[in-house]
């Protein structure tokens, strides 16, 4: 469980983060993906989602968003939300918070997203309050389904959604390579699982974009509902 549903000592690390967005007498649940787009796994997700008639919020990372613009587009145009997972998936605890920082911006000048995932959900002091102070709301969560585990069977994954979900939580699947397998077989499923449980879907709230050089608002987008550890 610790892994699955971080510990409340876990989430005290990252006070300013967003874990679990709940909303009033709705009973809801956030999809999310982390590690792409890529052109092996993205495009059956999107197609998948569509079929669910389900949104989700994609945090790319910024050099597969270089290598495959067309993938990245075509999130967009489907209406699924996008965040930042840095340029080059780098592990903050194992990363100066410069270069991290520089890293995470490389990634926004492709992605443009205020809305910020640590690859890991590893960070070190500064980096948290220097990416809120670069205009990110970092975003973790609240149940990882572990489909990157090869140890684990897709089975398995589908529990991990049904044991940990509750109202309000962000989940995270990934669309890459390791998770493939495992991926394919629980997605499905749990969407199927969760709308039989009276779940509906929402994309992660959008912070208002504000310009690094002059703290202007710019790109006012969707405000951020109430939040819960």
């Amino acid at each position: 469980m610790l892994i699955e549903q971080p510990p409340f000592l876990y989430r005290v690390l990252y006070p300013k983060a967003l874990w679990r967005v709940k909303i009033p007498h709705r009973k809801t649940v956030y999809l999310t993906f982390d590690d792409g787009p890529i052109p092996e796994v993205t495009p059956w997700v999107l197609d998948v989602l569509d079929r669910c008639n389900v949104k989700a919020t994609f945090f790319c990372v910024g050099d597969n968003v270089r290598k495959y613009p067309y993938l990245f587009n075509e999130l967009m145009d489907r209406g699924h939300g996008v965040g930042n997972h840095t340029f080059h998936h780098l592990q903050g605890w194992l990363t100066r918070s410069k270069k991290f920082l520089d890293d995470s911006n490389e990634a926004d000048r492709l992605i443009g997203s205020t809305l910020f995932r640590p690859p890991h959900g590893h960070m070190i002091f500064p980096q948290p309050l220097l990416l809120k102070k670069n205009g990110y709301k970092i975003v973790m969560w609240d149940v990882v389904t572990r489909d990157y585990n090869a140890k684990l069977s897709p089975g398995q994954v589908l529990e991990n959604v049904k044991k940990y979900t509750r109202d309000g939580s962000i989940i995270v699947f990934h669309d890459s390579l390791k998770a493939e397998r495992n991926m394919k077989y629980a997605l499905p499923r749990a969407i199927e699982w969760l709308k039989e449980e009276g779940y509906t879907f929402e994309l992660i709230p959008a912070m208002p974009k504000i310009s690094r050089n002059t703290g202007d608002r710019d790109n006012p987008s969707m405000p951020a509902t109430a939040t819960s550890p």
